[in-house]
């Protein structure tokens, strides 16, 4: 059996290492071998993994899945090489060096961005239910990590100005300077450490059961300067919590069930293991939408 390895420069608590979890569980799931390898050890025990630093990349016959790392050159002895792009300005594709066979991008707006051909393949999501636990009293929450991106603290202060008394924070503060107010975007808005010390916001820290976050909230604010990905906004459906985005945080990402996503990720790999083209382009005024032309019964194993 070909073994898929997702090789990521970032294991933190985040959107792509959520997603890099729910992607390898689901490739595992689906009868593939897969592990995700990460610098960090958030990811750790969360589906089949391991430090970066212990991965062998050059073994025979393996697909890689590459996220956020700038290699010299393709390893020549894996199958194919996948880059998984899940950013904009930080991981600009024309400013790397080739080392991929294809990119996997997360959202049309976001290859467009990016300016270098690939397919998309939206994230996969932690399967979810309709909240059936909800409190008695509507409880507004902010889920993800604390930082100058996700404008953590202009989504405390819309949920106060709609009239809720505090705000449950579902993430660990990943800058202190942003934290404190020594970076605070608006000069003229509190920063999260003031709400926290104000009884208004409280940190109740990462929550690895996604279920459980969402049960205890009814409403979720969202501000995030930018995303390739709006996997909150995806959750909130699935799970039916009032969503609270800004325009700025709407990605026009496609949110794909999890079935779909494994049948493009085995057609995007059987592909490229085959050498031929299995994607074609169509172009609609309203964006790039790519075709499968190889059905999945033609029985190749991956």
């Amino acid at each position: 059996m070909t073994k898929i390895k997702i090789l990521s420069g970032w294991s933190n608590p985040g959107g792509s290492t959520t997603s890099f979890i729910n992607l390898c569980n689901l490739f595992n799931k689906n009868g593939l071998d897969c592990t995700f390898y990460g610098p960090h050890t958030f990811h750790l025990g969360q589906c089949k993994s391991d430090l970066l630093e212990n991965c062998a990349v050059n073994e025979e016959g393996e697909v890689l899945i590459i996220h956020f790392l700038k290699i010299p050159e393709r390893p020549e002895a894996s199958k194919k090489v996948i880059l998984a792009c899940h950013e904009k300005e930080v991981y600009k594709v024309k400013d790397v060096k080739p080392f991929w066979d294809n990119i996997a991008y997360v959202s049309n707006s976001q290859m467009f961005w990016q300016g270098v051909p690939g397919i998309v393949i939206p994230n996969a999501i932690t399967t979810l239910s309709k909240s059936k636990v909800k409190f008695p009293v509507k409880r507004a929450g902010v889920i993800g990590s604390i930082d100058k991106n996700k404008n953590t603290h202009i989504s405390i202060k819309r949920a106060l100005e709609d009239g809720f008394d505090e705000v449950y924070l579902y993430g660990m503060v990943t800058d202190q300077d942003y934290y404190k107010g020594v970076e605070t975007i608006f000069s003229n808005d509190k920063s999260v450490s003031e709400y926290v010390l104000e009884g208004k916001a409280i940190i109740k820290g990462y929550e690895p059961n996604t279920q459980k976050v969402y049960d205890s909230l009814t409403d979720v604010y969202h501000s995030s300067l930018s995303e390739t990905f709006n996997l909150i906004k995806a959750e909130c459906e699935l799970t039916e919590t009032n969503y609270h985005g800004l325009d700025s945080a709407e990605s026009g990402a496609e949110y794909w069930d999890n079935d779909k996503i494994i049948k493009a990720w085995k057609e995007l790999i059987i592909g490229l293991i085959m050498g031929i083209g299995i994607f074609t382009y169509l172009y609609f005024p309203w964006g790039m939408t790519f075709i499968s032309l190889i059905p999945l019964n033609w029985g190749i194993k991956i």
